[in-house]
């Protein structure tokens, strides 16, 4: 069942994305050529704590650190480790946050140093799709009008998304129904309703859709080696449209 949150639990969860927002901040002024990911999981975890709140991801389902590190062909749940970061990768941070009991969550791709056009352009496509789903996202249209807008802008590119990785619900869970796929059809699922909160976030392959999960049985890879990207905000469905909550101010992170 999905749960339609208070105006209270809003704004419980708005504070709890303006913190993941902030350490996203702190997170992408840190990344630099030799930073390591163990690194940059030091600077979100001081900020989520310094802010009052806890690390989402810490010791969820017995994940070992505060942020999702992921370089390169790692799609998500990428751990962070001693790995220095090197010119031309790309990393997806994922980081969320519970304030007072309810969640935040949001994803970025970064640049490090000078990368291919390839990289760009499949960032730049990740991106976008994160907001052509969100045109989608006001009362009334069905949670399929989002998963459909995204898989086709990210198809007409030449792209893929994986099909065992998706968007959530959110709120004193990290993860709550529904399940948001970046793939569907139109006009098919849940109604969307003022209230409703959920994380969408894109997960891109700039190569096939397929995965394998490593023996650390976290760190998920594209199985052919190439490229991913990861972009996703919690938003809470308004009488009109839709609120970002996880708002960060680099890189266009509101906005188309």
């Amino acid at each position: 069942m999905i749960s339609i949150k208070s105006n209270f639990e809003i704004e419980v969860m708005r504070e709890a994305g303006l913190i993941v927002g902030k350490a996203h901040r702190a997170v992408a002024d840190a990344i630099k050529v030799g930073v390591t990911t163990n690194e940059l999981n030091a600077v979100a975890e001081k900020v989520i704590r310094d802010s009052g709140a806890i690390p989402s991801f810490l010791g969820y389902g017995g994940f070992p650190a505060s942020i999702c590190a992921s370089i390169n062909e790692v799609l998500v749940h990428g751990i962070p480790d001693n790995t220095k970061l090197k010119d031309g990768d790309i990393i997806s941070i994922d980081i969320g946050a519970c304030y007072k009991g309810y969640h935040g969550d949001a994803a970025w791709t970064h640049s490090v140093g000078e990368i291919s056009e390839n990289a760009k352009k499949l960032m730049q496509v990740t991106r976008e799709s994160l907001f052509i789903g969100l045109q989608q996202a006001k009362p009334g249209n069905r949670l399929g009008d989002i998963c459909h807008a995204i898989g086709c802008y990210v198809e007409s590119h030449g792209y893929g998304v994986p099909v065992d990785y998706t968007g959530h619900g959110i709120g004193t869970s990290m993860h709550e129904d529904p399940a948001i796929p970046n793939y569907g059809v139109a006009g098919r699922g849940v109604v969307l309703k003022q209230g409703m909160t959920l994380a969408i976030e894109p997960m891109v392959h700039i190569g096939k859709p397929h995965t394998k999960v490593l023996k650390d049985n976290w760190t998920v890879v594209s199985k052919d080696k190439s490229l991913t990207a990861h972009y996703e905000h919690t938003i809470v469905i308004t009488s009109t449209g839709y609120e970002i909550l996880t708002i960060n101010d680099f890189e266009g992170g509101d906005k188309l």
